[in-house]
């Protein structure tokens, strides 16, 4: 099973362009050229499951279209995709910022999804998708180092109602370092697909950890990679799967 994760910036690119002419001007472009560059790595991987982080779900950047529907459609593939603000937060009325969400594709039947919401931060999503022999988890977690933990001890009881094995993956925001995460996988008793700690951030050139694939041990991870891939201010994180021991032979 391959296991792809990639914070792809809604498609708007990344690089010294990317604040020309003026800082941050990248974020406001429409996003059709990068996004087709997108499609065609994500095609050329072959991933089953594909984690994606900052999505654009129909604004004006990407002609009122979902990226997620037009990446599944391209690679036919099922998926789930939702806003990454609560529903009665300001940024949920603002346009294009209540556009920006999360996503999960996948070639595997989708037996059930849910979405909960953290209390804390400003992007509060957590996308729950269970296959049939996994659950996946998909979150972005806040900036701010005592939300970013608060989010963790919500994220951890989550984690606890499930009994299948689980991944968690997403763009933690760790700018602490992967120390931030070693009292939650403690706790969960997941391990880090990257235990070499290899960076992803910024792409151009790497030397931070922000985007984690976590894992429970009845699956084995094998063949992690990052490749140098520049299509977004993030690399993507791919890594395969082998199952050790499926929740059936408990």
């Amino acid at each position: 099973m391959r296991f792809l994760l990639y914070n792809i910036r809604y498609a708007t690119g990344h690089g010294v362009g990317y604040h020309l002419p003026l800082p941050f001007s990248g974020f406001f472009r429409h996003t059709s050229n990068i996004l087709t560059q997108i499609v065609e790595f994500i095609e050329s991987v072959k991933p089953d499951i594909i984690a994606l982080i900052e999505v654009d779900s129909g604004s004006y950047r990407s002609a009122r279209c979902c990226q997620a529907d037009i990446i599944a459609k391209k690679l036919h593939q099922f998926h789930i995709v939702e806003t990454k603000y609560a529903n009665n937060s300001l940024a949920s009325k603002v346009p294009v910022l209540n556009k920006q969400s999360n996503a999960l594709l996948t070639s595997e039947t989708i037996i059930a999804h849910h979405f909960h919401y953290f209390d804390e931060g400003v992007k509060r999503l957590v996308i729950e998708v269970e296959l049939p022999d996994i659950v996946v988890f998909i979150v972005h977690l806040s900036l701010k180092y005592r939300h970013r933990q608060q989010q963790l001890e919500h994220l951890h009881r989550l984690l606890q109602k499930s009994t299948k094995p689980m991944i968690v993956a997403g763009d933690f925001n760790t700018f602490g370092g992967g120390r931030e995460l070693e009292l939650f996988k403690a706790a969960t008793g997941l391990q880090d697909a990257n235990p070499m700690h290899h960076p992803s951030h910024p792409s151009h050139a790497p030397h931070r950890q922000l985007d984690f694939i976590l894992h429970s041990p009845e699956l084995e991870a094998v063949n992690f990679y990052i490749p140098d891939i520049r299509l977004s201010d993030h690399a993507p994180l791919i890594c395969d799967f082998n199952y050790v021991k499926t929740h059936r032979e408990k």
